[in-house]
């Protein structure tokens, strides 16, 4: 705390030496090089600041991505505040490249990230682009599945006040303030401060957290730093195992979780940006970073096994983590032609402790080193209508543990290549309008997570056999203990049209990507509440995405966002589909505006998907209905959601559980939240 103190008292000492008014019209903010135009030939969708004010309520940024093609989200508590994760095409979040101005998100070693750790993160964000499939390259883990680029608040705006107020079910309460200095003398600064409390829909399940967003900025004529710095506290009951139908038909709101379980999670991110641009044909782009998690959780693993438990049966298990990063960018432009070559480094150090929860007596220790670097080169040339687009990474990442037993360190090296051609000429031929054809092919490699090799686990220790009398026979190296330590590859085919007018959007795309030795989820969870995977020789995932916007007249708006999904997995000589992936996925939207109000209704409809791999086991269709309205006062609102209008009873996630009882995530009912924006 101490050092986010002493960071604040700088930041606002450095934006506000002095007070002259300098004219923002000639200053840029920093551009992170990493996002996709309209001309590069990958398959991507921005969400737009006015979609994200317009339905930010400090709910899980899933929710927000599930609006969007090929993706679904659940909450463990039902609800939209707490845990939440999300899969794109199918494949978990863990797959799925996360940055933060181009910050690698993503645990090092297990890939995850958690939206709540940053709560109402969305209300200091400008800018997300979400790019399908492996697209350019990133920061961080492999964009398996897809990448999620998170644009900070913008600095060379207007000066700007914010309060929000909202309250709604289960008690849910959320309150923010935020504050944008517009640039002086050069200088500028943004703060942000949330809270954020619910009692969560299910049983003991409450969410209590609050986040600090401070950014600033210092513009000069051929460079600008920038500072910021994102942090969060969270506590929550937890309810992340899955309730069989007969608990839920009993009890609606049944958690699995017993009430001891809870935790107490901390996470810091400060980073330093600077952009140099000493002229038109030159900019070098740069940052380091700083990321630290602090936190522990309590386990009750009686429950977990379906026994019953008392206060003295807890585990408590602590992780403190650090990661240290660094990344340089050079572009040159001239003339149609650009090229961008970057790098990228960091180091990753977590430690974690299991004891019991009364009597603080430790049972295991153990620390888990995580290293990477990361080179690549990006060419495009555009000739007339036609750019060239060319792309090409070199990763390699170390993994190192040190715990109860002997280890030896693994590596691994990829080379990620892509390729991709766009063409705008069709313009010309059809009045002028602005579309774009494009098509890429692209290949990319990622390694295991810490918990696809320990199935689960924390602790390496719990894979060993133990003899007759229940002692761990531990081998000479831990290694072999791991069944499998060979990376994923996948090859990735895009072709689409984007179709942009001022009153109409059109983006179409078709995928196509095959697996070698892909990881996929296999219907379990492990006892740290996370999702397990398996290895299947051989997979495909291919579909058609659409999204849309048509502004039939001043008063309407239509948007869909859709998906058509044919996933195929062979194992030993049987085919089957994966789970958690339906075939059919469309978002509906309609909106209508007069004067001060507008009116919202959004219809979801979701294809039933199969729950384990035998696919006897699914999870049905549904159709789900929210709406929203909002009254607009000057540059003030007020908005009231209704979720679920229809009261539907359905699940989007669900397990064949080890006692071969289906159970599942039972999502809330009707539910309404009323929020009160001020903007001065």
């Amino acid at each position: 705390m101490n050092k986010i103190l002493f960071t604040f008292i700088f930041i606002i000492q450095l934006s506000f030496a002095q007070n002259s008014i300098d004219s923002i019209q000639k200053l840029n903010d920093i551009l992170i090089i990493y996002q996709a135009d309209k001309l590069t030939p990958v398959t991507y969708q921005n969400i737009t600041l006015e979609e994200i004010q317009a339905n930010s309520v400090g709910q899980e940024p899933s929710f927000l991505f599930s609006k969007t093609p090929s993706i679904i989200a659940h909450a463990d508590g039902g609800h939209t505040q707490g845990y939440s994760y999300f899969t794109l095409r199918g494949i978990d979040q863990t797959r799925i490249n996360i940055t933060f101005d181009g910050v690698p998100l993503n645990d090092p070693a297990d890939h995850a990230f958690y939206f709540s750790n940053y709560t109402d993160i969305l209300q200091s964000v400008d800018k997300i682009q979400i790019q399908r499939g492996i697209g350019t390259s990133k920061n961080g883990t492999a964009s398996y599945a897809g990448s999620i680029e998170i644009f900070s608040k913008k600095l060379n705006k207007p000066k700007e006040i914010n309060f929000g107020i909202g309250y709604g079910s289960y008690n849910s309460f959320r309150a923010y303030s935020s504050y944008n200095s517009g640039v002086k003398n050069k200088k500028g600064i943004y703060v942000r401060l949330s809270k954020i409390y619910s009692d969560g829909f299910k049983q003991h399940s409450s969410n209590n957290a609050q986040s600090l967003f401070l950014s600033s900025g210092l513009f000069l004529d051929k460079s600008i730093w920038k500072i910021n710095l994102l942090a969060g506290n969270q506590k929550n009951e937890l309810s992340w195992m899955a309730v069989s139908e007969e608990e839920i038909n009993c009890d609606r709101t049944t958690n699995s979780n017993s009430e001891f379980e809870k935790d107490d999670f901390s996470q810091m991110l400060l980073q330093i940006q600077n952009s140099f641009n000493p002229n038109k044909k030159h900019n070098i782009q740069s940052s380091i970073y700083y990321t630290l998690a602090d936190g522990w959780w309590d386990f009750d693993l009686p429950n977990y096994l379906g026994q019953l438990a008392t206060e003295s049966d807890i585990f408590n298990y602590q992780v403190k983590s650090n990661l240290l990063g660094l990344y340089s960018n050079y572009t040159y432009k001239h003339n149609g032609f650009q090229a961008t070559t970057g790098f990228h480094t960091n180091t990753y150090i977590n430690k974690f402790t299991e004891s019991q929860k009364l009597s603080g007596n430790i049972w295991n220790k153990n620390t888990k080193y995580k290293d990477e670097i990361s080179a690549f080169q990006k060419i495009q040339y555009n000739i007339n209508d036609v750019l060239f687009f060319g792309d090409l990474q070199f990763r390699k990442s170390w993994f190192d543990y040190n715990g109860n037993m002997n280890f030896r360190t693994i590596s691994w090296s990829f080379i990620n290549p892509k390729f991709g051609i766009s063409y705008s000429g069709l313009s010309k031929m059809i009045d002028e309008r602005n579309i774009t054809l494009y098509f890429n092919i692209g290949r990319s490699s990622r390694e295991p997570s810490r918990y696809d090799m320990f199935e689960g686990n924390d602790i390496l220790l719990y894979l060993c056999p133990t003899d007759e009398n229940g002692n761990y026979l531990m081998p000479e190296y831990g290694n072999s203990l791991i069944s499998s330590v060979k990376p994923e590859h996948v090859v990735n085919y895009e072709l689409g049209i984007r179709h942009q007018v001022n009153n109409f959007n059109l983006n179409i795309n078709f995928y196509h990507l095959s697996f070698n030795n892909e990881r996929v989820l296999n219907g379990a969870y492990g006892p740290n509440g996370l999702a397990l995977t398996s290895n299947v020789d051989k997979s495909t995932r291919s579909g058609i995405e659409l999204h849309s916007f048509y502004k039939l007249n001043n008063n309407i708006e239509l948007i869909n966002n859709s998906s058509f999904n044919n996933s195929i997995i062979k194992e030993n000589n049987i085919t089957f589909t994966p789970i958690l992936t339906p075939s059919i996925i469309i978002n509906q939207e309609i909106v209508y505006s007069f004067k001060k109000i507008a009116f919202s209704l959004s219809t979801r409809y979701q294809s039933k998907s199969y729950m384990n791999f035998e696919n006897s086991e699914y999870l049905n269709d549904y159709i789900l209905i929210n709406g929203r309205v909002d009254y607009f006062i000057k540059n003030h609102s007020i908005s009231l959601f209704i979720n679920n209008i229809t009261d539907n009873y359905y699940f989007n996630n669900g397990i064949v559980d080890w006692d071969g009882l289906n159970k599942y995530f039972v999502q809330s009912p009707r539910n309404i939240y009323l929020s009160v924006k001020l903007k001065f």
